[in-house]
C-alpha cells in the first residue's frame, strides 16, 4: 500500500486525536516500518489495520467508524494534493465514475506498483448510480467514507446505502447513490 495513505492517516490522528495518540498508536501497533512512511514508499497493510484497531483501543470509537471516518478526512486531502481530478467535474456522479477508468490511470502513472481497488460504477437511472468496490484489502469503509466526502465536497443531496458483498471480510461493497429530488 502506497505511503500517502499511511502518512495522511497519521496526520487525521494528530489532527483529530493529538500528536501524542499518533505516537502511542505507532509504539502500540509495533510496526515493522517503526511508523516512518514516506508518500512515495511502499507498505503492508497491516501497518494500518494494526494502527486502527489500536487507535479504536485508544479512543473507544469503533474501527468501521475510524476507518470511514479515515475515508471522508482522505477526500479532503485529495482534493488539496490533487486538484486537476477535481477541476473539470461539475457533480458527484460525473466524478465517480472516473476513479476506475481515469483517476486509477493516472495514480498507476505515477506510482506503477500501486495495487488499487476497483470501482465498478453502473447509472441505473439519471438519478442512482451503482458502485461495486473490490479490493484485496479490507476497506471498504474506507471506499465509504471517499465517496461522502464527494458527496459533501459536490454539495449535493445524495443518499447512500452500503451493501456488504464479502461476509463481512470489508473487501467486496456495493453502494448505490441515490440524488434527492426536491
Amino acid at each position: 500500500m502506497k505511503g500517502i495513505i499511511f502518512t495522511e492517516f497519521l496526520e487525521m490522528v494528530e489532527d483529530k486525536f493529538s500528536p501524542a495518540i499518533a505516537d502511542r498508536i505507532i509504539e502500540a501497533s509495533e510496526l515493522s516500518s517503526e511508523g516512518a512512511y514516506t508518500s512515495v514508499g511502499t507498505y503492508d497493510h497491516s501497518e494500518l489495520i494494526k494502527m486502527v484497531v489500536h487507535l479504536s483501543e485508544e479512543s473507544d470509537l469503533d474501527v468501521p467508524l475510524l476507518v470511514k471516518t479515515f475515508g471522508n478526512y482522505l477526500f479532503t486531502r485529495f482534493v488539496v494534493l490533487y486538484p486537476s481530478f477535481f477541476e473539470s467535474n461539475q457533480s458527484c456522479f460525473e466524478f465517480l465514475d472516473l476513479i476506475e477508468n481515469h483517476i486509477h490511470v493516472e495514480v498507476k502513472k505515477l506510482y506503477p506498483e500501486a495495487e488499487l481497488p476497483s470501482f465498478d460504477t453502473t447509472r441505473i437511472d439519471e438519478n442512482t448510480l451503482e458502485m461495486i468496490y473490490s479490493s484485496e484489502r479490507p476497506f471498504a469503509p474506507v471506499a465509504e467514507g471517499l465517496i461522502e466526502g464527494a458527496i459533501t465536497y459536490f454539495e449535493e443531496q445524495i443518499d447512500l446505502q452500503v451493501e456488504d458483498l464479502s461476509h463481512g471480510a470489508n473487501n467486496h461493497a456495493k453502494f448505490i447513490l441515490t440524488k434527492q429530488l426536491h
